[in-house]
């Protein structure tokens, strides 16, 4: 099992910035990716930005250029921050790591409780 903790989130007038952190605990090997999704009210959760366990990236094409993900592996961390931020970014945001299971060759996925981002116009 992987544990996960988010902070960061908060109020923020447009234009302005944040850092959300995600800390992981717990059983953190073979991890495959880990990101961020959101979901704004009345829409479907939807992915922020990805990083790979070998570096890649990628990213929704609505924060591409303001939204940077990054992760700390020795303190088992994934970052996002987010610049020039707009009132459409508001949002419940939420970490996910993604494991591989060697043994059954499936891949599990583990979610933090969601930080509330709030950006006013």
């Amino acid at each position: 099992q992987v544990q996960l903790v988010e902070s960061g989130g908060g109020l923020v007038q447009a234009g302005g910035s944040l850092r959300l952190s995600c800390a992981a605990s717990g059983s953190i090997f073979s991890i495959n990716a880990m990101g961020w999704f959101r979901q704004a009210p009345g829409k479907q959760r939807e992915l922020v930005a990805r990083i790979t366990s070998g570096g890649g990236t990628n990213y929704a094409d609505s924060v591409k250029g303001r939204f940077t993900i990054s992760r700390d592996n020795a303190k088992n961390t994934v970052y996002l921050q987010m610049n020039s931020l707009k009132p459409e970014d508001s949002a419940v945001y939420y970490c996910y790591f993604q494991r591989y299971y060697s043994v059954s060759a499936s891949f599990g996925d583990y979610w933090g409780q969601g930080t509330q981002v709030t950006v006013s116009s």
